[in-house]
């Protein structure tokens, strides 16, 4: 595994995103929060492989097409034991899976209408993530700062600082 660098995919289907509530894993940093697919680069791996077989782990399906729509940066500005990491997530959407998704060691995976998505249990920075898959058609880069823990500090996109 890499640190450093992952990968997040939204599945969509029939209205709905493929959400995993982490549930199963201790010591998880997304424990009991809703996220999409993905996860960390394994060694040599490009974006899109990171991706396609993180997405097979997870589900147990093939990932068909998708679109890489941004690159985010989060950033922990060092409050807390172990802060003061940076991470780059590459961020993709797909409405092309193959198979039907199975039992995941991480969580349970739930069909989640998109609009339902931004009232689960999320992170602040993933709000903004729905708002700009819906309505940034462009490829866009995303910084986001916490505070160490949940608490969302600073956003920008395309280095322009957001109102939060």
């Amino acid at each position: 595994m890499m640190k450093g660098l992952t990968t997040l995919c939204y599945i969509e289907k029939d209205g709905q995103y493929l959400m995993l509530h982490r549930t199963k894993k201790e010591h998880d940093i997304n424990k009991d929060k809703w996220i999409g697919i993905g996860g960390h680069f394994e060694v040599d791996e490009s974006p899109d492989e990171c991706l396609r077989r993180e997405v097979f782990e997870e589900t147990g399906c093939t990932l068909g097409s998708c679109t890489l729509r941004g690159i985010v940066t989060f950033v922990s500005d060092g409050r807390a034991p172990g802060a003061g990491v940076t991470e780059y997530m590459f961020l993709y959407t797909a409405e092309d899976l193959q198979g039907e998704p199975a039992d995941c060691d991480e969580g349970e995976l739930v069909w989640v209408n998109k609009e339902e998505c931004p009232d689960l249990n999320v992170w602040e920075g993933d709000k903004i993530f729905f708002r700009l898959l819906n309505t940034h058609p462009e490829f866009f880069s995303l910084k986001l700062v916490y505070d160490g823990g949940d608490r969302l500090m600073y956003a920008a996109l395309d280095g322009r600082p957001l109102e939060l």
